[in-house]
């Protein structure tokens, strides 16, 4: 802000000119204050030169000055090309009542154009910031799904190793069943070839050893029946467990897909994401490249019509004089021509008159000499005669060309107000160019306001489509946290199904440490019956009449 009032700039032109230059180069003051400070239209030209350069003054108070109708108009038509100018002030400076409106209609239109730019700003930040804040959740909202996920992988392939070790020690543990399933076949075979031979070695003793014979062989089936529905029973355990472990990598795969399925819809929202983003500053770019070539189309075309109508005005002024002086020194010749004929012809005048005078006077002379000078006489009035209708003659032609200079004249004087009068309607259609351009101004500005309202329903229409796509995203989000507890609710199952599984592995091996304390105990049964068996055996051959023969031989 700069206070100058009350310090008689104006009366100095060529410091208020330099001021002037200062403050059409200035980029900065946005208030100057010049009240009573005499300044006349000549510094209000001055200023409307700086005010078409300068770019950053807001308010100019310039009352109480003496710029009167000529320093008005120049502020006028300084006011179209600068829009910075929110404020004027020209109370008490003998301006028209015209032009201080439409100065007040240029500097209302500056402000109305400053709250749009400012309105559109201020939206356009918003939307911005709106953007930025968008960008930074999805952002967040996408880390935050990639650590779900990879936590939610991690923990598949912790319970996928899990469940590898336990599928191991299962199939261990089955190979160890097998294995005693084989030691216990082996120690079968072992038994019956044992059995066999003591078959035949008992083969000899009768109808005493058939029934302990029978016993044996329904001892062993029966042995036989149940190895044989343990087997059974191992072998669907077995299948059992095999159906349990192919179901549980088919739930696997499931959740493997859905993983895979929810990493392609992340990845089409970012690309969504993106060519939004990408349409956005596409729009606002090409918004921005429209709105700085209409300015610079409308100052090119208002610096040119203006240059025009300067150059027209100047060389209009140039005819004018240059036929106004023509036509002076046209009429001062002829005036002078005509007063030097009018000379002439008093002169003749005079010289008639004295020749008739003389010719009185000589006729009382001539009267006596008449007879004698008649001849003579007659031939001098004829010279003189002769020499006076050459004279005639030359006033005669002298008339004639000082009337073909006037008719000239007049020719000229019409040639010149035909001109003037082109001019004038030359003149009359630059001022109807020039209202046909404030139309097409007119009509530009409000196409441009129909372009920003436009932009406005596009920003609009974007923030709805950012609003909807945010729905979407929490709809996304909704189906996310759906599937976080799906997949929770199919980890719990799948625990509790590990669990029950380990459940059934500890009752296997239960199962399997209780049948091998019955095959211990029945070998041990088994060992015990042979034995009394082998002692039976013994006791009846040394009691039979052989046992009792044989020491003898």
């Amino acid at each position: 802000s700069l206070v100058l009032e009350w310090n008689s700039l104006g009366v100095w032109e060529e410091g208020f000119a330099l001021f002037c230059q200062g403050l059409g180069a200035n980029s900065v003051l946005q208030r100057l204050d010049l009240r009573n400070n005499q300044i006349n239209h000549q510094g209000a030209v001055e200023l409307a030169m700086a005010l078409r350069q300068n770019t950053s003054l807001q308010e100019l108070d310039l009352r109480w000055n003496n710029i009167g109708l000529l320093g008005g108009r120049a502020l006028l038509n300084s006011l179209h090309s600068n829009k910075t100018l929110k404020r004027l002030e020209l109370a008490g400076n003998n301006v028209p009542s015209d032009i201080l409106k439409a100065v007040e209609q240029a500097v209302n239109h500056n402000q109305d154009r400053w709250a749009i730019l400012s309105e559109a700003q201020n939206r356009a930040d918003v939307l911005t910031k709106e953007v930025l804040s968008l960008k930074n959740e999805k952002n967040r909202q996408f880390l935050d799904l990639m650590n779900t996920i990879d936590k939610q992988r991690e923990e598949i392939a912790k319970s996928d190793r899990m469940a590898t070790t336990r599928v191991r020690q299962l199939q261990e543990a089955l190979d160890e069943q097998h294995s005693i399933m084989n030691s216990l076949k082996a120690k079968l075979q072992i038994t019956e070839a044992a059995l066999a031979l003591s078959e035949q070695k008992v083969h000899d003793l009768g109808e005493l050893l058939s029934a302990a014979k029978q016993e044996q062989t329904s001892m062993t089936e029966r042995h036989f029946v149940e190895l044989q529905q343990q087997k059974q029973e191992g072998i669907d355990r077995e299948g059992k467990l095999l159906r349990d472990l192919s179901a549980a990598s088919e739930k696997n795969l499931l959740l493997r897909n859905q993983v895979d399925e929810l990493e392609k819809k992340c990845k089409v929202q970012q690309d969504q994401l993106f060519q939004a983003k990408q349409d956005f500053t596409n729009t606002t770019a090409e918004l921005k490249l429209r709105a700085v070539q209409a300015e610079e189309h409308l100052e090119a075309e208002k610096k040119r019509f203006k240059k025009s109508l300067e150059d027209v005005e100047s060389l209009r002024v140039k005819e004018v004089d240059h036929m106004t002086q023509h036509l002076e020194t046209s009429e001062r010749s002829m005036q002078d021509r005509i007063q030097r004929l009018e000379a002439i012809r008093i002169a003749l005048e005079e010289e008639l008159s004295q020749v008739k005078a003389a010719a009185v006077t000589e006729r009382g002379r001539a009267e006596e000499e008449l007879i004698k000078v008649r001849n003579q006489a007659r031939l001098e009035e004829q010279q003189r005669l002769e020499h006076l209708e050459e004279k005639l003659r030359l006033m005669t032609e002298s008339r004639d060309e000082a009337q073909n200079c006037c008719l000239k004249q007049k020719q000229m004087v019409t040639e010149a107000q035909a001109k003037a009068t082109q001019a004038s309607l030359q003149a009359e259609g630059l001022r109807r160019r020039l209202e046909e351009l404030q139309q097409d101004l007119i009509s530009k500005e409000e196409e441009k306001v129909t372009e920003v309202n436009k932009v406005k329903v596009e920003l609009q229409e974007q923030i709805g489509r950012l609003q909807a796509e945010r729905t979407a995203q929490d709809g996304l989000r909704e189906k996310i946290a759906a599937l976080e507890r799906q997949m929770k609710a199919l980890t719990n199952n799948h625990r509790e199904a590990l669990l029950d599984k380990e459940g059934e592995i500890s009752m296997l091996l239960e199962k399997l440490r209780v049948k091998e304390a019955d095959m211990a105990r029945m070998r041990e049964e088994e060992a015990q019956r042979a034995s009394l068996l082998q002692n039976a055996i013994m006791a009846y051959v040394q009691g039979s009449p052989l046992g009792a023969l044989s020491p003898r031989k």
